[in-house]
């Protein structure tokens, strides 16, 4: 059944990608060990009540603001990282030319009525991540739509039809989305501007817990100049601080046995060096759990 799951999520047309396996002995009336493939914070409480045992999560710095008890999470969580997928990533603010605008901060001293979409998947972390960031800057969505404009939750990718292609036949102002280098050249070539998250908003963000990001114009020759923005990157592996020695060790085990055999984005093995230890895509932002970097250690990962 795990080959059948793993098989029928690398298919491009299957819908259903998110994974939840749990595990027990044969005959068991309970299931000790539940691993779940998500990007959503809505899983962080369930890893931190035990419910789930092993989880991964994008971008990182969600789990900062877990373990310092920042909004949405009520009080610090005891968390713990085993590794962490590297991806390099950036939120972006677009907006098409003819706004005007150049910052969130003139988005509010405008009240500009603005028509934005947003990704229709209710639990992703981006929605979590532009309530702190239009907050940090003093307005909100309900604001937005207050002012005239309009906020629009659409499915699928910013680069699909129903995004960009709205931008394009006039009927959206923006786009408020991560994964800067799958769509941000797209926007470019339609005129789209990224709007800069001015320093006093990227200080309050900070504090939060969560990571400045820069979009870089080296990566998007037609920035006039870097962007000013939050990083997206990072998809860490996760566990709660007390999680068994032996539960972590045998997970860290199992990764490495199979790194050749996961599909990677540059089409070569799971760089387990890279992902054990904080770097600028992937970052660490709670501690390895003890066991995992025992086994790191020991298995020369970390030196």
């Amino acid at each position: 059944m795990l080959e059948v799951a793993s098989a029928l999520v690398g298919r491009k047309e299957w819908p259903y990608l998110q994974a939840r396996v749990s595990l027990r002995e044969q005959g068991s009336d309970e299931w000790p060990v539940t691993l779940f493939a998500s990007d959503s914070p809505a899983t962080i409480p369930e890893v931190a009540a035990g419910k789930i045992q092993i989880a991964i999560l994008n971008p990182s710095m969600i789990l900062k603001l877990a373990a310092l008890g920042s909004p949405p999470f009520a009080g610090p969580l005891p968390l713990r990282s085993i590794a962490v997928l590297p991806a390099s990533d950036q939120m972006v603010f677009a907006v098409t030319r003819e706004t005007g605008l150049t910052s969130l901060a003139e988005l509010r001293e405008r009240r500009f009525p603005l028509k934005v979409s947003l990704r229709g998947q209710p639990d992703h972390s981006l929605h979590l991540i532009t309530k702190h960031v239009l907050a940090a800057a003093g307005f909100s969505l309900d604001d937005i739509a207050s002012w005239g404009g309009e906020v629009r939750y659409d499915s699928g990718m910013p680069y699909g039809p129903n995004r960009i292609g709205a931008v394009q036949r006039g009927e959206m102002h923006a786009i408020f989305d991560e994964g800067a280098s799958a769509w941000g050249n797209i926007a470019l070539d339609l005129g789209m501007r990224f709007l800069a998250v001015n320093e006093n908003i990227l200080q309050a963000l900070e504090a939060l817990g969560l990571r400045r990001g820069l979009i870089a114009r080296k990566n998007f020759p037609k920035l006039a100049a870097d962007v000013p923005t939050l990083d997206f990157s990072g998809w860490p592996i996760y566990t709660h601080k007390d999680a068994p020695d032996e539960l972590i060790a045998n997970f860290c085990s199992a990764l490495e046995a199979c790194k050749d055999r996961v599909p990677w984005a540059q089409a070569g093995p799971l760089p387990l060096k890279r992902m054990v230890r904080d770097s600028s895509e992937g970052h660490l932002e709670v501690p390895l759990h003890p066991a995992a970097e025992r086994f790191w250690r020991e298995r020369g990962y970390l030196t």
